[in-house]
């Protein structure tokens, strides 16, 4: 099925942009969540309720990463999100090493025997927490590589790869989905569901530090290019009212 594609889908605000991305996109979308020993069970939850509001069918992966639990702050209670990572210090505690890699892979193999052509992911290397499988030349090369190891010609799409998070929730605006991604994603570190105006969080954490800080950006830039549209009216106004006024003389 050359027009469809397997979204990698956690319940964030990043991959449920990127669900909504695809379903514009390609014909038939199924949303992959991975189901890796994270912290807080509310990641996958508003997965499946979120995939139900978009009516795409959800599939969950069970990967057991308990050999590496006590090295990330995503996996373990033992670590503060606020911390370097134990292995590297220019690492934020919340790396999980190889992560992405492991599932791209999954998600690969999984269109493979689906005869799906199309992956979509919605890692970003522009407002990313120096995550090295976020970036724009591992992705490209991970392509390389599963094709290779299946002899197949998957495509590897990472929408949000050179986007802000303002861009994202400019994107979210487009897709007619920002309430959405406002109620019902889930990105907080804490595992808390506050409701804030740029969604749920602790708004102390790292991932919603990025996600406030996006939203501010984003309504700036939206109250700038209204007062830039409209002053383009007004010397647009002008011009016709000068023109007017000239044919009646």
């Amino acid at each position: 099925m050359k027009n469809s594609a397997i979204c990698l889908f956690s319940g964030g605000q990043d991959s449920t942009v990127c669900l909504y991305w695809a379903i514009r996109n390609f014909d038939e979308v199924i949303a992959l969540s991975m189901d890796y020993g994270q912290k807080h069970s509310i990641e996958l939850s508003q997965a499946k309720k979120i995939a139900a509001i978009a009516e795409v069918q959800h599939v969950i992966v069970p990967v057991n990463l308990d050999f590496m639990s006590d090295s990330s702050a995503l996996l373990t209670d033992d670590l503060k999100v606020t911390e370097n990572h134990k292995l590297r210090s220019d690492l934020p505690a919340t790396f999980v090493p190889g992560r992405n890699m492991l599932f791209l892979t999954l998600a690969s193999s999984f269109a493979y025997v689906k005869r799906y052509s199309h992956i979509v992911t919605g890692v970003c290397q522009e407002d990313y927490s120096g995550y090295p499988d976020c970036r724009d030349n591992f992705v490209k090369a991970l392509q390389v590589t599963v094709n290779l190891a299946m002899d197949s010609n998957l495509t590897i799409h990472a929408p949000l790869m050179n986007q802000s998070k303002a861009d994202i929730w400019a994107l979210a605006n487009d897709l007619n989905i920002q309430d959405l991604v406002v109620s019902e994603t889930h990105t907080c570190y804490s595992g808390v569901r506050t409701l804030n105006a740029w969604g749920r969080g602790c708004g102390e954490c790292p991932s919603c530090e990025l996600r406030e800080h996006g939203w501010e950006v984003y309504l700036k830039n939206k109250k700038e290019r209204y007062y830039y549209g409209r002053q383009i009216q007004s010397i647009g106004e002008r011009k016709l009212r000068f023109r007017r006024a000239n044919k009646r003389v």
